[in-house]
């Protein structure tokens, strides 16, 4: 049998109501306790990192929990995270940076209903994330939940209540689990994202992937996101100037930056490349992704020093990237040249 880590953080799937609401207290020998059957999948230990309400995690934790597997990467066959809901979508993506080509399964779950309560779907997103982080086929870090896998850089929350919570960006799952029995997107007959053709890992790239991971330490936390609204002026980028490395500017449709009279974006963006900071464009709608070229109002930024296009990429992820990049190099070529480079699927390989 395989032998699986379980790295339990907290998040609703931990959580018991209290007189504030929900918080987590459930430890995760006690989650696993819930669902016996997951005894005849594999063998697996428990660590449990921290016990948080994953609207609390930050870049700091997702640091301690790539340390967490990487200290017993080579006495486990996966590893399986609890996680919240809220947030789980950026600690995949920054897993995703943190611990690339790994050819063991990251798999990251929860719950939207905690553990305890009748109807809830914590049990079967937890067994099926054990189910699917005991195949020999599945590696890197993934999202598991509602019978769906999710590539770590495409996920997001798109539903608050609902069991089926995530969905895939721009890109084909690569499995789905029917109860007990995983189904690779090869087996489908056709790609369940049925607006995006299958992209499959090439048949060389999975006999270079390499026995360990390439692992990684540093972030640069100093990145914010900004989305532009009718009347928003440039003078909101003045504010942040001081605080911040980086700004993801999501633009309009599919790259559209005002410049009116009255909104001088242009002069705002190139004041912060200018001093060596960086601006991450990228569209605040969530499907098909950005080209800068189509518009006018979106040309001016291209092939400009520091400015860099998000593509197809989530929000999400284009937070964990940039956190990544600059905290490997400020360098502006290098900057670029690990900003473009797929990572996990990231974003589509001829951008």
């Amino acid at each position: 049998m395989k032998k699986i880590l379980i790295v339990a953080t907290g998040g609703t799937i931990a959580s018991s109501a209290g007189s504030h609401g929900l918080t987590p207290t459930l430890t995760g020998e006690e989650l696993v306790g819930y669902v016996p059957q997951v005894r005849d999948l594999c063998n697996f230990e428990i660590v449990q990192a921290m016990n948080i309400d994953s609207t609390n995690m930050q870049p700091n934790d997702w640091l301690r929990i790539a340390d967490t597997i990487m200290a017993a990467y080579d006495d486990f066959d996966g590893f399986v995270i609890l996680h919240g809901t809220d947030t789980m979508a950026y600690t995949a993506a920054a897993l995703s940076y943190l611990i690339q080509d790994s050819p063991k399964p990251i798999v990251l779950t929860g719950s939207q209903q905690p553990m305890s309560n009748p109807f809830t779907d914590a049990k079967l997103n937890l067994y099926q994330s054990l189910l699917y982080a005991c195949q020999d086929d599945s590696s890197d870090v993934s999202v598991v939940f509602d019978g769906r896998v999710i590539v770590g850089t495409r996920a997001h929350k798109q539903r608050t209540m609902s069991f089926n919570a995530f969905t895939s960006v721009n890109y084909p799952l690569p499995a789905i689990i029917r109860n007990d029995r995983v189904i690779r997107e090869s087996h489908m007959g056709m790609s369940i994202e049925k607006d995006n053709p299958p992209r499959k890992e090439s048949h060389l790239h999975s006999i270079l992937r390499p026995r360990r991971p390439r692992v990684y330490h540093e972030l640069d936390d100093h990145v914010v996101v900004l989305r532009l609204t009718p009347g928003l002026g440039p003078e909101v980028l003045d504010a942040l100037f001081a605080e911040f490395d980086a700004v993801i500017l999501e633009v309009f449709g599919i790259g559209g930056i005002p410049e009116t009279d009255d909104a001088h974006f242009e002069k705002a963006i190139l004041g912060w490349t200018s001093v060596g900071k960086y601006v991450v464009m990228t569209t605040q709608v969530s499907e098909e992704g950005l080209d800068l070229g189509v518009y006018e109002v979106g040309s001016t930024y291209l092939n400009r020093p520091r400015i860099l296009l998000g593509g197809d990429m989530t929000t999400e992820a284009l937070v964990a990237k940039t956190m990544w990049v600059l905290g490997q190099s400020n360098d502006p070529r290098k900057a670029a040249q690990l900003f473009y480079q797929p990572i996990n699927h990231d974003r589509a390989s001829d951008d």
